[in-house]
Parts: structure tokens; sequence; C-alpha cells
């Protein structure tokens, strides 16, 4: 089990530095690349997106390359896309999470970019699934073969599940801003500060609500889970690992039957942009009950909430029923 950790005051501070100096070119002041004089800022996919929209507000103008309902992995830039990076004041995207668009911002030529992966510490999480052994959270190692790559260090890339990580990751995204459209810094900075109080909120809400738990250990679909598992002191089993569409293998659907019923297992999680085949499956075989953990790479009608914050706290309820919190 790992050691839950707070949010580092210093952590967050750096993260500012880092912002800034994320951006690779400055447009000076005020919006370049629109048409209504608001700062263009083109997201990878929804947790940048609402981080842009929540800091920028009426300031900026924000466009997704992700469409609700797509999921992120598999996402294919199209020449319009690949030209608007191209016209963007500000890109914002998570390296090493969508590999399209890692290409797409390398040959856009565009600016102002700002790589997320860049504003907190990814850390390594192994695979957990097939015959490559079990998902340890927080662990040094890291399992080739999972179907999706992390990066050359085989860094976990879904950072913003942990609200501790993703107010770093917010912080930088207020300075990019603040640097991109220093005429409106102060509010930038503003919009940030009350974000990340939220996101500490939602921190201590996680905390508190998985701090006395029947069973520690969850199963779900996608191997998304690493960093939330390692911040509140959980332990994740996945069946597909981090592609939610790779087929398990045999001998990782008995090796989950197994730690079901060692660990007190209740509940298979599936989620809403990823088929429900094998969760089913595998409640099937073992007489456990299934249920929802949205890894909020999208937000859709079939989600469990509006937004960020709806769907997180959607999660922990979903989770404090699955491990039987007290």
């Amino acid at each position: 089990m790992n050691v839950r950790r707070l949010i580092p005051t210093a952590a967050l501070a750096g993260a500012v530095a880092l912002g800034a100096t994320a951006l690779t070119a400055c447009s000076g002041a005020g919006a370049t690349g629109s048409k209504d004089g608001k700062v263009g800022v083109t997201a990878s996919f929804y947790p940048l997106q609402y981080l842009a929209e929540r800091i920028g507000k009426d300031h900026v103008k924000v466009d997704t390359l992700t469409k609700p309902g797509v999921e992120p992995h598999d996402l294919e830039i199209t020449p319009r896309q690949a030209a608007q990076l191209s016209d963007a004041d500000v890109v914002l995207y998570l390296k090493s999470l969508q590999p399209a668009v890692d290409k797409a911002v390398a040959q856009s030529g565009a600016k102002n970019t700002v790589d997320a992966a860049t504003l907190t510490k990814l850390e390594a999480h192994a695979a957990g699934h097939g015959e490559e052994g079990h998902e340890h959270t927080g662990g040094d190692e890291h399992t080739e073969g999972d179907g999706h790559s992390h990066g050359e260090a085989g860094e976990d890339p879904h950072v913003w599940l942990d609200p501790a990580k993703y107010a770093e990751i917010a912080q930088g995204v207020g300075a990019a801003l603040e640097k991109a459209d220093p005429g409106h810094a102060a509010d930038y900075k503003k919009n940030t500060d009350d974000l990340v109080a939220e996101l500490t909120a939602l921190d201590t809400e996680f905390k508190d609500g998985l701090k006395n738990t029947t069973s520690r250990t969850f199963i779900t679909t996608h191997s998304a889970f690493g960093y939330l598992a390692e911040r509140y002191g959980l332990d994740q089993e996945s069946i597909s690992g981090v592609d939610p569409e790779s087929e398990p293998s045999p001998a990782r659907m008995k090796e989950l039957q197994e730690v079901a019923k060692k660990e007190n297992v209740s509940t298979v999680f599936f989620e809403t942009l990823a088929s429900d085949k094998t969760a089913k499956t595998l409640a099937a075989d073992t007489g456990l009950k299934t249920d929802v953990l949205d890894p909020l790479e999208g937000i859709t009608d079939k989600s469990q909430g509006a937004d960020y914050f709806e769907v997180m706290r959607s999660n922990l309820k979903n989770l404090q029923k699955a491990l039987g919190a007290k």
C-alpha cells in the first residue's frame, strides 16, 4: 500500500515557472490567431480543454482536437485540425497520451506549445495485465508491450485523475496564458488560484472518503487509475492494461478471479468510452457487480456528471461503495 501524499506547495510554485518556460515562444500581448480578439487555444483532449476554459474564461476561445465520445488514445488528426494547430495562439497537449497529436504538434510549426507532461512529475506504473503481472501502483517498474506507447521512460500519462497533480498542471496552464496574454494576467492568476483551491478541496474529499474501507483493491478495464490509487493508498488491478480496447489473456482473467477472492473485491469497473464486454465477462465469472469508474478522457451524455468535478465525485462515490467505505 502506498503512502498518501499532500499537494506540495513547492511543486505548485514550480509548475508556474514550468508553465512559463513551456511556451516555446510568446505571442505577445493579446491574441494573434483569433478573429474576435480572444486568445485562441487548441487543447488536445477534455482535461486540458477544461483547464483552459476555467482559467481563461471570457478571454479565450477554446477548441479541442478530441470530440465528445471519441476515445483519445485512438484519435487521428485531420488536415483541418492540423491547420488549426498551426493557427492557434496556444496549444495544450500531453505528450505520450495521443501519438497522433504528438506528431501533428511537431509538424505544425506552432510557436506556443505547452506539454502538460512537463508541468508535473510523471511516474511509471506497471501495465498490470496479461502475463505481465499485477498492477503495482507507485512502483518504479514498467512492463513493456502494454499496447500503448508511454514515452521513452514508460511514464503513465493519466495525471489528471490525481487532483493534486491536476492542480500542478492548472498552475502551469495559468502561467502559460499569462505569458501569452499579459494584459489579462491578473484574471488568469485569480482564476488559477480559485481552481487550485477547488482541486485541493477535492483531494481532501477523496482522502477522507477513502480513509477507512473494507478493501483497498479495485478492478478496472482500463489501467488509467495508477495515480489516483497511489495518492489514496489503493491498489489498481486492470483487465486490459492502458489500451482499453485490448483483449486480456485467459491467464490474466484467471489471475483477476483469484485477486477478487483474496482481496475481497466486490465490483468490476468499466468506463463510458470503451466496451464493457470484458468487465461483464469477469463479473459474471466471479459473481461480482459492475459499476462505472470514469477516466475522464471526455464528457458525453452518458457521463456521470457534466464536468471534471462532478464526474470525479461520482468516481469517489462509486469507489466508496465498491470498497466498503466506513
